[in-house]
């Protein structure tokens, strides 16, 4: 049986995976001190930084030292769609980030999701968003998510690999139309410089991801 850990697999995102993997384990920041120790006896560990970290790629380095001295062979790094776009900030953390896990020794793949539908109210009335109801989008659903990470963890022949993941393309107000509801732009609540530098890049280009690979991966 081949044995994997979830860093950060406490979020929502990791519980999606956990959800798709057999047996997979969570590693979360109580494990931080001595994460080598932690990862030891696995085979194949699934990487989620936390949301907006400050340093994701010295996050990176991090797993990735502890995955060589715990002799992992296999890692697989949850990254974002489009992570070279010098207007988001956290994007660039991503992509740099990805240059870090292809230059390890690590047998590597990455993957690349686009905006979660589960990010969208949709209960209504309205469906509010600090963006351009009408930017084209590739949304993801979370349980194709952990199902393409499913496939790449236990599967053979991802390796070197870097996946694109949308489960369909729309608009929020599309979606909105869908489920009966009105989509509104409203302000940005500023919560965070590199969110309102996000929703800026949405509000003018969206964020497009094509559905083919996640498609491919999943027959």
């Amino acid at each position: 049986m081949t044995r994997i850990v979830v860093v950060g697999g406490n979020g929502k995102t990791g519980r999606a995976v956990r959800a798709a993997v057999p047996d997979a384990r969570a590693v979360g920041r109580a494990d931080w001190p001595d994460l080598a120790t932690a990862l030891e006896d696995c085979d194949a560990v699934y990487l989620v930084a936390p949301n907006l970290h400050p340093d994701e790629p010295a996050y990176v380095d991090e797993v990735v030292r502890a995955c060589a001295a715990a002799g992992v062979r296999r890692l697989v790094y949850h990254s974002v769609a489009s992570p070279y776009v010098p207007a988001m900030p956290h994007h660039l953390g991503k992509a740099v980030s990805e240059d870090r896990v292809r230059r390890s020794a690590l047998a590597w793949t990455i993957l690349q999701p686009g905006a979660y539908l589960q990010n969208l109210d949709l209960s209504g009335p309205t469906l509010d968003v600090p963006y351009d109801v009408d930017a084209r989008f590739g949304f993801l659903d979370l349980a194709d998510l952990g199902a393409a990470a499913a496939r790449v963890l236990l599967d053979d022949g991802h390796d070197g690999a870097t996946y694109e993941l949308a489960s369909r393309q729309a608009t929020v107000a599309e979606l909105a139309a869908e489920a009966g509801i009105v989509a509104r732009r409203v302000p940005d609540p500023g919560t965070h410089p590199w969110l309102s530098a996000m929703f800026a890049y949405y509000d003018r280009h969206g964020l497009p991801v094509g559905t083919l690979p996640l498609r491919a991966l999943l027959g």
